[in-house]
């Protein structure tokens, strides 16, 4: 029988209050990277990238290593996951060589089978729906910036729909924040995120709205944020969605609208020109780097919150 285990997949996995546990080990652990050794043994974690991947793959790597723990690097092409053998075979196969596994994928669903059958704590690293390890990097920037997280107001501005559009949602309603997805019609987060979102909002004070209008999603915010709009398997779209989203690019002047102090965010990789002006992305109001930086730090702690978890009821 597995052992009662806490997973990752996709933001609401968390409680507030654990959001928050998560969110003050991570900065402790940037304060003192080397002082915390859960994974000391050293005990293996997999990393599979099935997607494009340059600040996942670094910062896993080296946040496990800090960890005292090896990252064990699976190519998803070569293991042929779901393929060559299926998700929960290969869940089976890499339980019994690690201690966790972080697995940057497609569909949740896939992602969800191999937290069933792994014996140990899956994190998700990326998928289609959610990027939960971006969002406590992003909320652990926003809260090196700002005095707190609940109240603040961010604008999300473009493709509502994407991974990063759902995981601003609920993370930011865990957090007590007023998130406003800024987005075209037809291009806004599935009504049971936004569902789901205003369900714990209820709880934590926070708010989920869609503002069609970018000028009056920005006005008054105190965090901008914005994504490519050519995410991973929509490159067939580009110039399509070019057209649909050019009224939501994060230029300066829509920043201006903001709060005089708010800070600009953007996960990366970033498209001068395109969904944000350069003046705004390498601006001295940007926070890019740090948010970059910070998912070594976040995916440390979310690593660490679970490996405690292990053998306990959720």
């Amino acid at each position: 029988m597995l052992p009662d285990l806490r997973h990752f997949l996709r933001d609401d996995d968390l409680s507030p209050a654990e959001q928050a546990e998560v969110l003050e080990l991570a900065a402790a652990m940037k304060a003192a990277p080397y002082d915390a050794k859960p994974l000391a043994g050293p005990q293996s974690v997999a990393m599979i990238f099935d997607k494009p991947t340059l600040r996942t793959q670094a910062s896993f790597a080296a946040g496990i290593a800090e960890l005292g723990g090896h990252p064990m690097l699976v190519d998803g092409q070569l293991a042929g996951i779901g393929k060559r053998e299926s998700v929960a075979d290969v869940a089976r196969v890499l339980g019994r060589q690690v201690s966790a596994i972080a697995w940057r994928t497609f569909a949740q669903a896939d992602l969800a089978e191999m937290a069933e059958h792994a014996g140990v704590p899956v994190v998700n690293a990326l998928t289609d729906d959610f990027h939960p390890c971006q969002l406590l990097a992003d909320l652990m920037t926003v809260l090196e910036h700002k005095p707190q997280l609940a109240g603040l107001t961010v604008g999300f501005f473009g493709d509502g729909a994407s991974n990063m559009g759902n995981s601003w949602l609920l993370a930011g309603a865990l957090a007590g924040m007023h998130v406003r997805i800024s987005a075209p019609e037809g291009y806004t987060p599935a009504p049971e995120v936004f569902d789901r979102a205003r369900e714990i909002g209820a709880e934590t004070g926070g708010t989920a709205v869609w503002e069609q209008d970018p000028r009056a999603a920005a006005e008054g915010c105190d965090v901008m944020v914005t994504d490519t709009w050519i995410s991973m398997g929509k490159e067939e779209e580009a110039q399509a969605r070019t057209e649909v989203f050019g009224p939501y690019s994060l230029t300066q002047s829509l920043f201006e609208l903001a709060r005089p102090d708010a800070i600009a965010m953007h996960c990366l990789p970033a498209y001068r020109g395109k969904e944000i002006d350069a003046e705004v992305l390498d601006g001295i109001q940007s926070v890019v780097w740090d948010e970059a930086e910070n998912r070594r730090h976040a995916q440390k702690a979310v690593l660490a919150f679970l490996l405690r978890h292990v053998g306990e009821r959720p």
